[in-house]
């Protein structure tokens, strides 16, 4: 878990780093400008970060289901291999699953405002820039929410009812609690993100809404990073204690 847990680290650090630099420059040198091709390298970014994340968070969902349905042969499924490959295959997914969509944007033409309606460059809101026929983005659209949101989805609901009957045949409200409790903290991000998202994404006519939903995506972007670290250690009984002999130290 500790192991997906910096892969979601990073990447957390990857989709900060490529929106929140030009969004400060927005709300603070109120430098509303980007280029062409740096927003198109922004918006290919913001997909392939959300594209990895949810990859990862059913890669850790499969993790949690061996752990509680498999333990004994948990070590032997898990293995520093098997995790690798795991990530390896979030990371690759992630990359290459938007590449597609943006390469059909990237030969649109854009003739009308050249103003964004959104606080980044975000697609549906460059795509409504373009006065060539975006159809076919439509349809790209939702097969990519079918790569991307929909599989990972169903593989990690899978995880879960398997995960779920497990802990109820366990007797002892005790062992249910503390089987409970290894897979509590993914839960909550699970909920948060799929939540965000498919209220924004998932629903028809998402890309030709005029007022996008800002609220939920500054949310996914801002909020989820800075809420992830604090879901999953004060769920964890380890950083409670290392954080304990840290603060001590100091002290």
């Amino acid at each position: 878990m500790y192991f997906f847990l910096a892969n979601l680290s990073v990447l957390d650090i990857c989709s900060l780093t490529s929106i929140m630099p030009k969004m400060l420059a927005i709300l603070l040198a109120n430098d509303c400008n980007i280029y062409f091709a740096g927003c198109f390298l922004q918006m290919y970014c913001y997909m392939m970060c959300v594209c990895i994340e949810y990859a990862l968070l059913t890669a850790m969902a499969y993790d949690r289901y061996i752990a509680i349905c498999n333990p004994l042969r948990y070590l032997i499924i898990m293995n520093k291999r098997a995790c690798a490959v795991l990530a390896a295959a979030s990371w690759i997914a992630g990359l290459l699953v938007p590449l597609p969509h943006h390469i059909v944007i990237s030969q649109f033409t854009f003739c009308d405002s050249n103003v964004i309606n959104h606080f980044f460059c975000e697609t549906a809101a460059v795509v409504k820039l373009s006065c060539s026929d975006t159809s076919i983005i439509q349809t790209m659209n939702y097969i990519l929410g079918l790569f991307a949101l929909f599989i990972p989805f169903l593989l990690t609901l899978i995880s879960y009812v398997f995960i779920i009957s497990t802990i109820l045949k366990i007797r002892s409200s005790k062992g249910k609690s503390k089987a409970f409790s290894t897979c509590s903290s993914h839960l909550t991000v699970i909920l948060l993100a799929y939540g965000t998202m498919i209220g924004v994404y998932i629903h028809p006519g998402a890309m030709d809404t005029a007022n996008p939903n800002k609220l939920p995506i500054a949310m996914y972007i801002v909020t989820l990073p800075l809420l992830n670290p604090l879901i999953y250690s004060l769920r964890s009984r380890e950083l409670k204690v290392a954080l304990e002999k840290a603060l001590m130290k100091t002290h």
